[in-house]
């Protein structure tokens, strides 16, 4: 109620869809892993990205490449949790986990 004594109409709701969530989390780790691209000639693919939200949380899986050597858990602990903040802080949405799957790790000094 309204502190006039009136009844405040229900507002509807707001559906976020996938690809913004997905959006968000590629960027977050993208800034990142930025540091730890910094001084290569070559840079890790965008992270793939895949989410499902239920009941008013989200949980995403992000599948990255890293540089070798690196301190490999330090790094996804740290895009764990820049996607987490990023993906709470734009969309309001509680995140509720974050995997970080490394698919490929880049040696310094490789070509594809």
């Amino acid at each position: 109620m309204a502190a006039t004594g009136t009844v405040v109409a229900q507002r509807g709701t707001l559906q976020i869809a996938d690809r913004v969530f997905t959006k968000i989390a590629g960027r977050a780790a993208q800034d990142v892993l930025a540091a730890a691209w910094a001084g290569r000639a070559e840079r890790g693919r965008t992270p793939k990205v895949s989410v499902t939200v239920s009941g008013g949380a989200a949980r995403l899986t992000l599948g990255v490449e890293l540089p070798f050597p690196a301190d490999l858990s330090e790094l996804a602990l740290a895009v764990q949790a820049a996607v987490t903040e990023q993906v709470t802080e734009l969309t309001g949405t509680r995140v509720t986990g974050v995997a970080v799957l490394v698919e490929r790790l880049v040696p310094a000094g490789a070509a594809r």
